[in-house]
Order: structure tokens, then sequence, then C-alpha cells
């Protein structure tokens, strides 16, 4: 599988390769941006090359899709939306994502998981996924993520505790599910309320 292109307003959600390595490295070697990660800043650009090759085998597999966020402007990366754990069985994902420290504030993830989110539960004749549920896992202390999950209709259904160790620091794990009919219904909310708009993160 590969994942299509997707455009927004401002954006433009493609797939990653080889050439992104620096664009990868400096995501994933900042500190702030990395905060609540699962793992720790990468410290050499060879971290970001295997990343991209990982993430070109689990494509291959058919196990996850995975789209540099990039503004339409410049192409510049600012960030990465996954669906991985791909399960066509049962029709759910798991989502993920990551946005630069310096693209805060701009509501930009908000734009480009709309984008994906409308991908992953439109029917297949509409070249949909066509999932049923996408879940999302969260550090709770992260209160920008927390809002944004919320913001796009995900529920919270659980909270793991310790259930990740990165640099010798455990944190929990707030799970969020949103379904297909409930995003639909997010979905007519936002467009009816003109006051609406996208979030800061």
């Amino acid at each position: 599988m590969r994942p299509p292109e997707l455009l927004t307003p401002r954006l433009r959600l493609r797939e990653l390769g080889a050439q992104d390595a620096d664009g990868i490295y400096r995501l994933y070697s900042e500190p702030e941006t990395m905060r609540y990660w699962s793992c720790p800043p990468y410290r050499a650009l060879r971290q970001a090359e295997e990343l991209l090759a990982s993430i070109a085998r689990g494509q291959a597999a058919g196990e996850l899709l995975e789209w540099g966020v990039t503004g339409r402007a410049d192409g510049r990366l600012l960030g990465t939306v996954t669906l991985h754990q791909l399960d066509a069985a049962n029709r759910r994902a798991e989502l993920g994502y990551l946005l630069g420290r310096e693209s805060w504030g701009h509501g930009f993830m908000a734009e480009a998981l709309a984008a994906v989110l409308e991908l992953a539960f439109v029917p297949p004749e509409r070249a949909g996924l066509n999932l049923w549920r996408v879940e999302a896992d969260t550090d709770p202390r992260n209160a920008a993520s927390v809002r944004l999950l919320e913001r796009l209709g995900f529920r919270r259904e659980g909270l793991l505790r310790e259930r990740w160790c990165v640099a010798g620091e455990w944190s929990d794990s707030a799970m969020y599910g949103l379904l297909a009919k409930e995003w639909t219904a997010s979905r007519a909310g936002i467009q009816s309320d003109p006051r609406r708009k996208a979030g800061d993160e």
C-alpha cells in the first residue's frame, strides 16, 4: 500500500521517501517536539534513515500508511501522520502524529488529521479505507494532543498506567477511540457552526 496524496487549504500530505531523511531528522531531534513521544530525540541522521526504511517495509506489508505533512506554499516538512496497526478484518487502525515545534499554534495538525480521518472512514467507492474505528494513544500530560483528539470527536476510553519507559521516565497512555458514525456527526457539527475553527495544535 502507498498513501494517497491528500490536499487541504494549507497543506499537502504525501508519501515519505529516502529524500526526507534530513527533514525527519530535524523534526525527531527537537526535544520539545519529542517530549511525549515513545522514544528519545534522535541524535544521528542514521536514525531517520532507519525510520524511513521501516515505514517503507510496513507499507509494503500493508501494516501502515504514513504521510509527510508539508506546506503547500513551500513544501517544507512540518510533521507526520500515521495510520498503523491496520486491521482489515476488524476495520480498525491506530492514529499517530507529530508536528514540529516551530509549527505549533497554527491549526496545522487539526487540518491534517481531518483529511486523514476522512480518508479512513469513507467507503471504498469513494476511494476510502472504510474503517469502522480509529484509535489513538497519547500521554495524558500532553494537553494539546488531548484537546486536539477531543475536538475531532475522539472519546477517552481508558488509562494504561506506566505503559512507556523513555530515557528512564515512565509515562501513562490515555486511550482514545473514534467510530465512523461519530466522525460523521462531528463533521456535521463543525460544518454547521461557522464560529468553530481549527484548533491551535
